[in-house]
């Protein structure tokens, strides 16, 4: 590893954070998912403030959002094309592509929405943890059995 660069236990490291979020939202452990953004801020397209620094109301803002079916919003997140970058010593950042499914019993399988995750690492205590993550969205299907009001993407 060069100075300011990463080495691959970074990337594998900052890797399992950014596949973090979507193993602990599918499965419906909205405190877990909370917990990632512990030391982040966290800008979610439509919402006029970002959540900072509170997992606490990142899980309420999450659980008040969400449907959820026995504990589980019955989605799948795909990621694609991540890339991590470093970005000055013991900081990082990651860039990838979401796609996301949805299945209920009475809502089919299919893509309900596409978007973005920006994200910024720091080594906090000797692990690597978020410090911010920007979330947008660009395509939309049927959110129906998504939500429990309609999301405003602008």
């Amino acid at each position: 590893m060069t100075e300011g660069g990463l080495g691959a236990e970074d990337y594998f490291q900052i890797q399992a954070l950014v596949h973090s979020y979507p193993r602990r939202l599918d499965s419906g452990d909205l405190v877990g998912l909370g917990e990632l953004f512990r030391h982040a801020v966290v800008h979610i397209q439509g919402m006029e403030e970002p959540i900072e620094r509170d997992p606490a109301k990142l899980t309420k803002m999450f659980a008040d959002f969400l449907q959820l079916y026995d504990g589980k919003p019955r989605t799948r997140h795909c990621m694609a094309n991540l890339i991590i970058e470093p970005d000055g010593d013991g900081a990082a950042r990651a860039s990838c592509m979401v796609v996301v499914f949805q299945q209920t019993p009475d809502f089919p399988l299919q893509p309900i929405i596409t978007g973005d995750y920006q994200d910024r690492f720091e080594k906090i205590d000797g692990q690597w943890a978020f410090v911010e993550r920007h979330i947008s969205n660009d395509l939309f299907g049927n959110l129906q059995a998504h939500g429990r009001y309609a999301y405003s993407p602008v």
